[in-house]
């Protein structure tokens, strides 16, 4: 009897023991599920912010993908700017030595049409960066007075070299243009100018002529044409050093188209001048 009590009271201490352990393994499994928990429950934010940081790094990626495609754009445009830049720099410096060498130039042809103004009255009309206009009428010469004054157009080059352009009008000069270096224009100015005042009385009475007639002039064929009526032309040949040495001819006369015997026209005169010569024609019946 004593020794089942024994073995009883043995296996109830036990089975607390047991008790015991369970409830201590039972707590200590709850309390490591709620440390995996917390720390669970820690990785899960922890993941969430670095998915987070992921996405905010991705699309700072692509916004600096961008920028440095903005920026690589932004630095050939640049480049692009300053060869333009430096391009426009050379045609400047370029521009304003050309503008220094024509200012150089047009300073020179002044001088050299105020070295004119001994044998000449010289008006200027118009200076540009590379042209000048000018008029000219002689000073000494008898007929200087009649005479319709002479423009002429210079223009000139960087390299050096001028073109001289004689305006025609009604003045019937021969010369009608001369180039070469600006070193020899001052020459050229006076040849034009003697030239002028050489013709000066022939030309200034071919000028009066042209207020009364219908004429052309044609100083290269040294030939005057004379329109009476639209059915009448006559020609007349004017020589070398008329009116002192040479003389004025009537070539051919043409009415209704079909020439006209110069024997019948004669004016009075011995030696005609241009003058008599075609107030006798624009009076004879037989023009």
């Amino acid at each position: 009897m004593t020794g089942l009590l024994c073995s009883g009271n043995e296996a109830h201490r036990r089975w607390k023991v047991l008790k015991s352990e369970y409830k201590e393994g039972v707590q200590e499994v709850e309390t490591l599920i709620s440390t995996l928990q917390d720390r669970m429950d820690k990785l899960h934010h922890k993941r969430d912010r670095l998915t987070n940081l992921v996405i905010a790094l991705e699309k700072k990626k692509d916004l600096s993908l961008q920028m440095g495609e903005s920026l690589k754009t932004a630095h050939n445009a640049l480049r692009v700017c300053e060869v333009q830049l430096a391009q426009l720099r050379v045609e400047t410096d370029a521009t304003l030595a050309r503008s220094a060498d024509w200012q150089h130039l047009r300073d020179v042809l002044q001088g050299y049409v105020e070295e004119t103004q001994g044998v000449m009255q010289c008006r200027l009309l118009s200076v540009g960066s590379s042209e000048l206009c000018v008029e000219l009428r002689p000073c000494s010469c008898e007929s200087s007075g009649q005479l319709e004054p002479l423009r002429l157009t210079v223009t000139w080059s960087p390299d050096d070299h001028f073109h001289l352009q004689v305006y025609q009008g009604t003045t019937g000069l021969l010369v009608e243009s001369m180039k070469g270096r600006l070193s020899h224009l001052s020459a050229a100015l006076l040849e034009v100018m003697q030239c002028y005042i050489s013709q000066g009385e022939m030309l200034a009475e071919v000028q009066a002529l042209h207020s009364r007639f219908a004429i052309d002039w044609r100083p290269g064929q040294r030939l005057l044409v004379f329109l009476k009526t639209a059915s009448s032309v006559c020609n007349l040949e004017v020589e070398e050093d008329y009116p002192s040495r040479g003389t004025a001819t009537l070539i051919s006369v043409r009415r209704d188209g079909k020439l006209v015997d110069n024997a019948v026209l004669q004016p009075p005169q011995k030696t005609p001048s241009l003058t008599e010569w075609l107030e006798f024609l624009s009076s004879s019946p037989y023009v």
